[in-house]
């Protein structure tokens, strides 16, 4: 049976902001990454399309990155929402972050034909700022690690000139 997320947070995000490559639910070309609570943790399941190799047989890199970018801020975004109040799967909006910051660490060659599980740890270092420590597995076996420091989205993010 395959693992998948039921209430990520993406799908509580208003349509301005769900046009991001990696997890916009928008983005008819992008990944569709989804995030959820899976315990105390986080967790983001995604299968490589074909055309998501680096050499036959393994998973291209930036592919792994762009998991743990937009996994890192999902986490965040479940954990203020949470914080606030809220679960994802309510239909309350939750905050939406943006990568200050982004560190990826590849343990070994990422497996193609697999899915792919990030799992995260959450700790809040600001009000508006969190650190995200994610591990990616394939086959029970590490991957990558990485981190992100996501804050809040500023609202002049969607200002028109």
């Amino acid at each position: 049976m395959e693992e998948k997320v039921l209430h990520a947070i993406q799908d509580e995000y208003p349509d301005d902001f769900s046009w991001c490559y990696g997890c916009g639910r928008l983005n008819h070309e992008g990944h569709h990454f989804r995030t959820g609570w899976q315990g105390e943790k986080t967790v983001t399941i995604y299968s490589p399309e074909p055309e998501h190799i680096a050499v036959p047989g393994f998973v291209y890199g930036g592919v792994v990155a762009s998991l743990i970018d937009c996994h890192g801020t999902g986490s965040a975004s479940l954990a203020l929402h949470r914080k606030n109040g809220c679960e994802a799967g309510e239909g309350t909006e939750p905050p939406r972050f943006v990568t200050a910051s982004l560190k990826v660490d590849f343990v070994k060659p990422t497996p193609h034909g697999v899915p792919l599980k990030a799992i995260g740890v959450v700790h809040e270092i600001h009000p508006k700022k969190f650190r995200v420590e994610t591990e990616v597995f394939t086959n029970n076996e590490i991957c990558a690690r990485g981190e992100v420091i996501a804050v809040v989205m500023p609202s002049t993010f969607l200002k028109q000139k």
